[in-house]
């Protein structure tokens, strides 16, 4: 979906407009996060957001991931698959296409186990299954079915949580105090100071606040210096994506921006092809958005004129998240 602009406003008669349903949808979710859900014999450990939309969950959960892999764990990631076809569960393969898996899942099958699975037990158990010693539940924080042992909630430095008012009235899955109860830390990605508030709240609780930064590839930047670019995007906040590359001293001329999790289709991509040859531009995407097109076998051929742009994620308190996952994972286990 595209996020609607009123969400971002200091205020909106739409947004009054839509409190009634907002109030309904609020209590709702309240009430699907206060139910007890099941165990599967290994720790889970949630990355997640409060909001609807991108934040930076998929860096964040292979950033978890490869501290855990350090840490002589097996981490298998458990996600719904949004987008995907497959209801699950199965273990995510390079031969799937992002219509079947998912474009997120099948981004992070390159580096992790991932298994995408609609009930989110029944995942868990596959994963255990396979040998995992940890799940990290992708997504999910609102969701009961499963007893998170620690949930890690990412957030944008900048727009943070918009006009902080419920779906469809903002972008909140559900009021913030119940989600902020259950939060056990929270990652705020980039310089500002938007989420100040938030991170105060979950630290005064007792949760741990932690910075991160997006660190582009050093691969990426080097194919990419030097040249005009038409950079062009389908994720939960393309803005961002265009000032990555821009913080990083790349000539962005001109840019397009899709919905969240849009199919390419093969008019797309000649209409972005004509475009920038006609301005003598190189195309330049996110790796979730190259994932749809290259798993695509009606896109395959157009692959090869795109410049997937690979960012990492360099956590400023790296030690802090260490001993915050070794302290969950053995209060986890203790209690077997």
């Amino acid at each position: 979906m595209r996020e609607p602009a009123f969400w971002y406003g200091r205020s909106s008669a739409l947004s009054a407009l839509l409190s009634p349903v907002s109030a309904i949808y609020g209590w709702l979710s309240a009430r699907r996060m206060r139910r007890t859900g099941q165990r599967v014999g290994i720790p889970v450990i949630c990355i997640g957001n409060y909001h609807l939309g991108g934040a930076g969950k998929t860096p964040t959960t292979l950033a978890v991931a490869r501290i855990l892999c350090d840490a002589g764990e097996t981490p298998f990631v458990v996600s719904r698959g949004y987008g995907g076809e497959l209801p699950g569960p199965v273990r995510v393969e390079s031969g799937h296409r992002a219509s079947e898996v998912g474009d997120e899942p099948l981004m992070m099958s390159a580096h992790v186990p991932v298994v995408v699975a609609r009930d989110r037990v029944a995942g868990a158990r596959l994963a255990k299954g396979e040998g995992a010693s940890v799940v990290l539940l992708d997504d999910g924080f609102q969701n009961s079915s499963l007893i998170k042992d620690a949930s890690l909630i990412v957030i944008d430095g900048t727009r943070a949580l918009g006009n902080a008012k419920v779906f469809p009235s903002g972008p909140l899955r559900a009021p913030l105090a119940p989600q902020i109860a259950k939060t056990e830390a929270i990652i705020v990605i980039g310089h500002g100071s938007a989420a100040d508030d938030v991170v105060n709240a979950v630290i005064s609780r007792g949760g741990l606040g932690l910075r991160a930064s997006f660190q582009p590839a050093a691969q990426s930047l080097a194919g990419l210096k030097g040249k005009p670019l038409l950079a062009f995007a389908g994720i939960g906040d393309p803005e961002r994506f265009f000032a990555t590359l821009r913080g990083q001293g790349l000539n962005v001329v001109k840019v397009k921006s899709f919905a969240d999790h849009h199919r390419f289709t093969p008019a797309d991509l000649a209409l972005l092809t004509a475009d920038a040859a006609q301005d003598g531009l190189s195309l330049v995407t996110t790796e979730k958005d190259m994932v749809r097109i290259s798993s695509d076998p009606a896109l395959a051929n157009k692959a090869k004129d795109v410049t997937s742009f690979a960012v990492g994620l360099r956590i400023a308190e790296d030690d802090a998240l260490r001993a915050f996952l070794h302290s969950s994972l053995a209060k986890a286990r203790s209690s077997f």
